[in-house]
């Protein structure tokens, strides 16, 4: 997996774009840290994370995932761009992985939810095909 790291001076920002190849789709995924270095412990947990999203959505082009530490709290958050769909979550806990947790939690449950949406709004049983015929 190609990896792109980028390091500011002062130590408070660390990016990391990473592609991921997986099945038929690519995907890319911006990792920053603000006030955070990212190591590559946090970085394969978001990777591992963003595979489960993977699979149940399969037209993601770029994730932009930001983690935040702020005194005692961790903050992440993701702003994914799909085929017609721009989705952000955010997740807050005391440790880095629960907030990543949540923010993952919260981003699958809007992805399906959109899946629903979508599969839903072509079948039913309102439809004009599933009418009867009139003479």
């Amino acid at each position: 997996i190609p990896r792109a790291e980028e390091h500011t001076t002062g130590g408070t920002t660390a990016t990391c774009a990473l592609v991921l190849f997986a099945k038929e789709s690519l995907m890319q995924i911006n990792i920053t840290g603000q006030h955070l270095e990212i190591t590559d412990t946090l970085r394969d947990y978001v990777d591992e994370k963003m595979g489960r999203i993977d699979r149940h959505f399969d037209q993601i082009h770029t994730v932009h995932v930001v983690l935040h530490v702020e005194k005692t709290h961790h903050l992440s958050e993701v702003t994914l761009n799909a085929t017609g769909i721009q989705l952000h979550a955010r997740g807050n806990a005391v440790d880095m992985y629960a907030a990543i947790d949540a923010m993952m939690d919260k981003l699958d449950r809007q992805i399906m939810r959109h899946k629903e949406k979508a599969a839903d709004h072509h079948q039913g049983d309102g439809g004009i095909k599933t009418l009867p015929r009139q003479p």
